[in-house]
């Protein structure tokens, strides 16, 4: 796995993490925010070939 590929698959993780928890904490705002970048880095992830495996949530 390359370091674009590793990176931006890190990144889908944060994002995913910080997801949960800003819906834990009812910070719906953020839960936005982090919603947006995710769709932004799956986006990407596409252009690049690079697949992304769903985590449970």
């Amino acid at each position: 796995m390359d370091a674009f590929t590793a990176g931006l698959l890190q990144r889908i993780k944060a994002t995913e993490s910080d997801l949960a928890q800003a819906r834990r904490t009812g910070d719906d705002f953020l839960a936005e925010v982090e919603l947006s970048e995710l769709e932004d880095l799956h986006r990407l992830a596409a252009e690049h070939g690079v697949e992304v495996v769903a985590t449970p949530s």
